[in-house]
């Protein structure tokens, strides 16, 4: 399990826009499982909607981005460093989905697999789960920088 402050090890985003509190799964270049609880304090929340807030679906996204950029640091980190990569990029989204929407204290379940990785594109398949509930899904592709 890899905690908040150790996700900070791997992605560059900082409070208030970082969306991944913990690791809970994680297989090396394969596929990762992250939380995020979206609490009631959160700022976007007095503007979206008020008086029956839901998370925007593309902070839901972000935070599955943020989840598949956790994966390919912990896994590729020395041979990144060895091409003089140094981040990434989204460069595009494919098939995204919004199945239900995520309330102020939702926990957030994402799960992530890269689908296939050539030279400084990666692409994932992105999932995100409230209870046992679809409420996201994308293909996300990122530029390797």
């Amino acid at each position: 399990m890899i905690e908040r402050e150790e996700i900070k090890n791997y992605i560059p985003h900082r409070e208030p826009f970082l969306f991944v509190d913990k690791v809970i799964e994680l297989e090396k270049g394969s596929r990762i499982v992250a939380q995020r609880t979206f609490g009631p304090e959160e700022e976007f929340f007095k503007g979206h909607f008020p008086g029956n807030p839901i998370v925007p679906g593309v902070l839901i996204v972000e935070a599955l981005a943020q989840t598949g950029g956790v994966l390919v640091y912990y896994s590729f980190t020395e041979e990144l460093e060895a091409q003089g990569l140094t981040g990434a990029y989204l460069a595009g989204l494919e098939k995204v989905r919004f199945r239900s929407v995520v309330k102020p204290g939702d926990l957030i379940k994402m799960d992530v697999s890269i689908q296939r990785k050539r030279s400084r594109i990666i692409r994932f398949r992105a999932e995100a789960y409230v209870d046992d509930t679809l409420a996201a899904e994308a293909e996300i592709i990122v530029s390797l920088y």
